[in-house]
């Protein structure tokens, strides 16, 4: 996940790294990364220091220099993280609000696929959250409108959402799309106590995409982020469960950080204890 190879900025856990977005392509590689989950949210609006469009893909100037530097370094960015919408939800807003959230999600599509994504990951947790019939009924409303668009352009919709194994499958199965898939996390699922093996059995047929974190879900509530195998996920299961959809498709590290300046030798070390399941 993109910003995993640099120091948080501004004390953010995960942002779009407007200082040092070009250095991660060298640092992926020299980690033994293949590619790069590129994020899109509010922190990387406007302009960066020098007064340039911060996020590159909003720019074809910035374009252009991603797409040197993406051969430059062997580094590919098959994946679109809509972080936007957790910072700005596509719920729980006015309707004319609704409307210019919605358009911006339309307009994403395309420049996901000019930077070489098949998908993109569509946050439905934390300010995000989808509570109620109301919410699910108005994001699938939502979903119906933009799924053509990415069709139109090849661009899967992969949703992040905290839902139990079957409250998934059904919210699932009203909206029976080939370009609506699931992004399944295996940090949320531990750190809501659930089990992965559960989930896939569930809705496994939909699942297009996963992120890797550990997260401990603490006895007196709450949950954390920590380095893999120090959380409450059960690797055992997670990579069992991944196994039973034959999934193929990458492994986005979304893991907790290390020790500031350290980022290349701690993702290192995650893929290191990731290799023990594969």
């Amino acid at each position: 996940m993109q910003g995993r190879l640099a120091p948080p900025e501004d004390g953010r856990f995960q942002s779009f790294p407007k200082k040092s977005w070009r250095e991660e392509f060298g640092r992926a590689k020299e980690a033994g990364l293949d590619y790069i989950e590129w994020i899109h949210d509010a922190y990387g609006e406007g302009k960066d220091a020098d007064g340039r469009v911060a996020n590159p893909i909003f720019s074809e100037a910035g374009l252009a220099e991603m797409d040197a530097l993406k051969a430059e370094f062997g580094m590919a960015t098959p994946a679109l993280c809509g972080d936007w919408f957790m910072d700005v939800p596509l719920i729980r807003c006015s309707p004319a609000e609704r409307v210019r959230r919605e358009k911006h999600l339309h307009e994403l599509i395309p420049i996901a696929a000019r930077i070489g994504a098949t998908r993109m990951v569509l946050p439905f947790v934390d300010n995000s959250k989808m509570t109620g019939d109301y919410e699910k009924q108005t994001v699938i409303a939502i979903l119906k409108r933009a799924l053509p668009v990415a069709e139109t352009h090849g661009v899967e919709l992969h949703l992040e959402a905290d839902f139990g194994p079957e409250e998934f499958a059904a919210f699932l199965a009203m909206i029976e799309h080939p370009m609506l898939k699931v992004n399944w996390d295996s940090g949320n699922s531990s750190g809501l106590g659930l089990v992965a093996t559960e989930e896939f059995a569930a809705y496994g047929e939909r699942i297009g995409s996963v992120h890797i974190k550990d997260r401990y879900k603490k006895p007196e509530g709450g949950v954390e982020t920590r380095p893999l195998g120090t959380g409450s996920a059960d690797f055992e299961d997670v990579f069992k469960a991944i196994r039973s959809i034959g999934y193929r498709g990458g492994l986005t590290l979304q893991v907790a950080r290390g020790v500031e300046g350290d980022e290349v030798a701690f993702i290192k070390g995650q893929i290191a204890f990731l290799k023990k399941y594969s």
